[in-house]
C-alpha cells in the first residue's frame, strides 16, 4: 500500500481501486501515529499490527518499521469476524475517536481520494518529461504517506496544472509600469521570458492564480498573453522554464496539502536575504562536505499595487538544479526515490546516501546555526552514472530559517526578521522531523524492503554516520540524546487538519527512534 505500480490497464474500476489503497493507506498511517499510538492502543501481533480506533479493533500486515509500509488490505473486526476496511469506515471512526465537530474533514478525504482517481487516470494519457528531473517531480501520485487528505486541493480546474498528470502550460505574461514596480535582487532572467511594452517591465505570472486573482488591468498592469511553456514540480506552485532556465516560485491562492501557497511580502525580501547569507556559509561547508549543493534564490518581482497583488503576483526566481549538479550527475527528486528500491548494494548504496543527505544538515545546524527543512520534496539527490547517490542539492528558502541568537537580524524589517528565525529547540524539532522522520525513515523501508533484517542493518550504518559526525561537532547535547535514543517528533498532519489550524500550529507526536 505504497509505490502502488500504476498498470497500463486503466479504466474507472482500477483507478478508484487504486485511489481507494492509497487513501486508506495514508489515513491509516496517520490513525497509528497521532490517534491509536498516543493513546497506548497499538499492539505488534505478527504478522500483523493491531490498533483500536473508536472502540473498533482494525488490524493489518506491515513492514518498513516507522515508515509503516502496509503487504495487504486493512481489516476490521465486526461480531468475531475480520471483514475489509474502507476509507469511508475509517473516516468516521477516526470522527467517532476524535469527537468535536469537523464539517470539512471527510469532504476533504473524499476529495483527496477523488482527486488521486483523476490524476491517474490523466497519467494514462500523457506523456512524462523527457527530463529525468522533471519526471521525478512528477512521480507523486499518492503524496504524502501520514497525511489524511494528501492530494486535496482547492479551486477549480487544477488537474491541468498538476505535476502528478505531466502538465506543461504556457505562463502568462504581464508588463508593470516601471514606477509601480517591486523587485530585489538579481531578476534578468525574467526579462529573458519575452519583451514588455516601453516604460514596463515584465512580469510572468501562473495561469491558475491568474484566474483566481482577476486583476483590474489598466495603465499600471496591462495583459501580454501567453508566454513560454513550464513545468509544474512538485510543490504545484514551483515551475521550471526551461527558456530561462530557472525555477520560478509562484503564489497560488490554493490550499495544498495544510497550506495556502502564497508568497508573504516578507517571504519575498526573506528568500533574497537569505540568499546572501547562506552564501559564504555554504561555501565553507562545500569544504568539508563537497557533495553539498544548494538552489540559491537570488532576486523577486511583483507589482506593488496593495497588498492582494504584491503578495498574490509575486515570483521568487530560484536556481535550476541542473545549474549546479556536476557534469554526469542526474538531479532527482528523493521522493521519488522513497517509491523504487535501487539497483545494487543496498548497504553501499545508503552509506552514499546518508553521508551526501544528513552530514551536512547536521553540520549546518550546529556549526552555523542553520535550520535547513530536508524533507523529501525539498531535497534532490545527484546520481552518478551507476546510480549511486553523489551529490545532495537543497532547496526551498520558506523553510530554512536561522538560529535566533546565533545571527544578526538587527537590520530587518522586524516582520522579515521574525519570519527567518527558530528558536533553537524549535529549530532542532524542524531539523530532526524532516531529515529522520519525513525522509530517511521513508528511504529506508523502500530500500530494505520487507527484509526488516536489512533495516535493522541500514540504520545501524546510520547511527555510525551520525556519531562519526557527532565527533567531529564536538557532541553536541541535542545529537547525542538522539544517539541515545530520544523518541522522534513526527508532525500531526491529521491533527492539524482536523483543528482546521494554520500549518504553522502543527505540533509532533514521539515515535521510536531507529537509531537507538
Amino acid at each position: 500500500m505504497h509505490g502502488l505500480t500504476l498498470d497500463a490497464a486503466s479504466g474507472p474500476a482500477v483507478e478508484d481501486d487504486l485511489a481507494e489503497e492509497a487513501t486508506l493507506a495514508a489515513l491509516l498511517r496517520c490513525c497509528v501515529r497521532e490517534v491509536a499510538g498516543p493513546r497506548g492502543l497499538v499492539w505488534p501481533a505478527p504478522p500483523n499490527l493491531l490498533l483500536r480506533v473508536a472502540g473498533t479493533l482494525l488490524r493489518v500486515r506491515t513492514h518498513g518499521g516507522a515508515a509503516l509500509r502496509f503487504d495487504g488490505p486493512a481489516e476490521r473486526l465486526e461480531s468475531g469476524v475480520w471483514r475489509p476496511l474502507t476509507t469511508e469506515e475509517l473516516v468516521e471512526l477516526v470522527e467517532a475517536e476524535l469527537r468535536g465537530h469537523n464539517g470539512e474533514f471527510a469532504g476533504q478525504v473524499a476529495a483527496s481520494k477523488e482527486a488521486v482517481a483523476a490524476i491517474v487516470r490523466a497519467r494514462a494519457e500523457a506523456v512524462p518529461p523527457a527530463d529525468p528531473w522533471l519526471e521525478s517531480e512528477q512521480a507523486l501520485v499518492h503524496g504524502h504517506p501520514f497525511h489524511p487528505s494528501p492530494k486535496a486541493r482547492g479551486g477549480d480546474g487544477w488537474l491541468r496544472y498538476a505535476p502528478e498528470a505531466h502538465a506543461e502550460f504556457p505562463l502568462r505574461l504581464l508588463g508593470v509600469r516601471e514606477d509601480v514596480l517591486a523587485e530585489g535582487g538579481e531578476v534578468a532572467a525574467l526579462d529573458a521570458l519575452g519583451r514588455a511594452p516601453a516604460g514596463y517591465r515584465l512580469l510572468p505570472a501562473h495561469p491558475w492564480q491568474l484566474d483566481l486573482l482577476r486583476p483590474a488591468f489598466g495603465a499600471d498592469l496591462v495583459d501580454l498573453g501567453p508566454g513560454p511553456v513550464a513545468t509544474p514540480t512538485s510543490s504545484v506552485r514551483t515551475v521550471y522554464a526551461p527558456e530561462a532556465g530557472v525555477c520560478l516560485k509562484f503564489s497560488l491562492d490554493v490550499r495544498i496539502t495544510n497550506c495556502v501557497r502564497k508568497n508573504a511580502w516578507y517571504e519575498l525580501a526573506g528568500a533574497v536575504e537569505l540568499t546572501e547569507r547562506l552564501a559564504p556559509i555554504f561555501d565553507e561547508v562545500v569544504r568539508r562536505h563537497p557533495a553539498t549543493r544548494w538552489l540559491p534564490e537570488p532576486g523577486y518581482r511583483t507589482a506593488a499595487l496593495g497588498t492582494r497583488l504584491h503578495e498574490g503576483l509575486g515570483v521568487i526566481v530560484r536556481r535550476s538544479p541542473w545549474a549546479v549538479c556536476s557534469p554526469g550527475v542526474t538531479p532527482v527528486l528523493a521522493a521519488a526515490l522513497a517509491l523504487r528500491a535501487p539497483a545494487g548494494d543496498p548497504r553501499a548504496w545508503w552509506r552514499a546516501y546518508v553521508s551526501v543527505v544528513a552530514l551536512p544538515v547536521l553540520e549546518l545546524y550546529f556549526a552555523y546555526g542553520v535550520v535547513l527543512e530536508p524533507h523529501l520534496q525539498n531535497v534532490l539527490v545527484g546520481l552518478d552514472a551507476a546510480g549511486l547517490p553523489v551529490e545532495a542539492v537543497f532547496r526551498d528558502l520558506e523553510g530554512t530559517k536561522l538560529v535566533a541568537g546565533r545571527h544578526d537580524l538587527a537590520a530587518l524589517d522586524p516582520d522579515v526578521a521574525g519570519a527567518l528565525a527558530y528558536d533553537a529547540e524549535r529549530g532542532w524539532a524542524r531539523v530532526v522531523y524532516c531529515l529522520l522522520v519525513n525522509h530517511l525513515t521513508e528511504i529506508a523501508a523502500t530500500v530494505a524492503g520487507p527484509d526488516d533484517g536489512l533495516l535493522r542493518e541500514l540504520w545501524r550504518i546510520a547511527r555510525d554516520l551520525f556519531a562519526r559526525q557527532a565527533a567531529e561537532l564536538g557532541r553536541p547535547l541535542p545529537l547525542s540524546d538522539l544517539l541515545a535514543g530520544a523518541p522522534l517528533p513526527a508532525k500531526a498532519n491529521l491533527g492539524v487538519r482536523w483543528a482546521r489550524a494554520a500549518d504553522r500550529a502543527a505540533g509532533y507526536v514521539p515515535i521510536a527512534n531507529p537509531l537507538a
